[in-house]
């Protein structure tokens, strides 16, 4: 099944999700749904809230689709470590045909359970480093751009007022 993408404005956003308790069918169905609606909305990593669902769950595949090994689910994700930098675009699902350049540790390690609810550790680098940051911040209810200026930051949730308006959001 498909889900609609929740965009900014949706208060699901702006909180942290509760986290991923129960490891069964249900959940299994609901990560195997994430992936699908991120490929429709050509998307390298998908937060539950992102989809209404406020659980601590994300998918990240930063091959879309090209490396069967390079699917990860993400339930429970914490940062264990940072390092270096790096800038390039970002943008967000959420906030779509908006995207901003954002500063991000280069190299990041996190610590997270599977679908069958089993820990393991893995380190991405630059766009794996930027995705699992991404979507642990969706999971603690923050957006890429509390990462932008307060100026670029305004000017974007003015265009999307008039856009909610026009009836384009």
């Amino acid at each position: 099944m498909i889900y609609p993408i929740v965009k900014f404005g949706n208060p699901v956003l702006e909180k942290p999700a509760e986290p991923v308790t129960v490891f069964d069918q249900e959940l299994k169905k609901l990560v195997e749904d994430m992936f699908e609606s991120m490929y429709e909305a050509h998307g390298v990593g998908l937060a539950a809230p992102q989809i209404g669902i406020s659980k601590r769950l994300a998918v990240i595949d930063i091959t879309f689709k090209e490396d069967p090994e390079a699917p990860l689910v993400l339930a429970n994700p914490e940062i264990l470590h940072i390092e270096g930098k790096h800038t390039q675009p970002e943008g967000c699902l959420s906030i779509p045909e908006f995207r901003e350049p954002v500063t991000r540790p280069r190299k990041v390690t996190i610590r997270a359970q599977d679908v069958n609810g089993k820990w393991y550790e893995k380190t991405g680098e630059e766009l794996l480093a930027r995705a699992f940051l991404h979507e642990t911040e969706h999971l603690n209810g923050k957006l890429y751009i509390s990462h932008i200026s307060a100026l670029k930051r305004d000017l974007m949730k003015r265009k999307i007022r008039k856009m909610i308006k026009a009836g384009e959001w």
